[in-house]
């Protein structure tokens, strides 16, 4: 027995001196796999990583998992792509429904730019006006879009009004408070200096508020650009005849599921696109930022 005892030791010893001897290799093959991709370019990892999702849904639907009825496979999504870029869905090309939902969404951003920064900007100065503005804009702000799309239609109808307000009302929020916290944080020595060479509160605005603001005004644009797609879907069930968000109900109702997937990864594409151009714009007219 004494013997056996000290074989299966031996042994167990043998093994948990190979354990260790491969350790400090296992450890290094982790480290050369971290520094491999660590040492990659951001667009490369951006690349896998888009590579990788289009990797999982082939196999997804390669395999049956999932019946091709609830998801087509990237081949599937593509070759619809073609047809309803050529021949058009619901009596519509894929080119008209792209640019009705980009003019709706840009058309509800440009009025949200041009009153929720004057608004921010006021709120943002003046405490009491805050007290009183700023509880409404909070009340209004977490309620889903679809919550006030009835009375929406009750008061502006179903016309292109109604559509265009509706996101509106989704971008107008999130640019207002992200002007007001802004115009909050900028440095009280620069409006003291402004104000002892003589600015007037015009040029106290457009001069030392309105630019070092700008850098939170720019945030909050893109992130109100996000919001708007999202509410987009629902803006075009009001009576909508073109759209991407129209064209995405219409196929649903009938389990065309191919021009679904597309309708929806074409929307977040052009809303990545619009992000990486805010993303550059910021840059561009903000460039202190964060360097400070």
């Amino acid at each position: 027995m004494s013997e056996l005892s000290s074989f299966f030791t031996a042994q167990e010893i043998s093994a948990a001196e190979l354990q260790a001897d491969a350790a400090p290799e296992q450890n290094q093959q982790r480290r050369s796999l971290i520094e491999l991709a660590s040492g990659l370019p951001d667009s490369v990892l951006t690349l896998l990583t888009v590579a990788a999702i289009l990797a999982l849904w082939f196999l997804a639907s390669a395999s049956a998992v999932v019946p091709e009825l609830f998801l087509p496979s990237p081949a599937a999504v593509l070759g619809k792509l073609r047809i309803v870029a050529v021949e058009g869905f619901a009596d519509a090309t894929l080119l008209q429904h792209t640019l009705t939902s980009i003019g709706r969404v840009f058309a509800a951003l440009a009025l949200a730019v041009a009153s929720a920064v004057p608004i921010g900007i006021l709120l943002g100065l003046h405490r009491r006006i805050r007290a009183v503005v700023d509880p409404l804009i909070e009340f209004y702000r977490p309620v889903p879009p679809l919550a006030y799309l009835p009375l929406v239609v009750i008061w502006c109808g179903i016309g292109e009004l109604s559509k265009v307000l509706l996101i509106y009302l989704a971008v107008f929020a999130p640019i207002s408070i992200a002007t007001v916290q802004g115009v909050r944080r900028v440095d009280d020595s620069r409006i003291r200096a402004a104000l002892s060479l003589g600015a007037s509160r015009w040029q106290l605005v457009r001069f030392v508020i309105l630019p070092s603001a700008a850098p939170d005004i720019l945030t909050g644009v893109r992130i109100g650009l996000g919001v708007g797609w999202s509410t987009l879907v629902a803006a075009e069930l009001i009576a909508a005849t073109r759209g991407l968000g129209f064209m995405i109900q219409s196929a649903a109702q009938f389990l065309v599921t191919d021009v679904v997937l597309m309708g929806i990864l074409l929307i977040g594409m052009i809303a990545f696109i619009f992000e990486w151009g805010l993303r550059r714009l910021q840059a561009a007219l903000t460039p202190w930022n964060g360097k400070l």
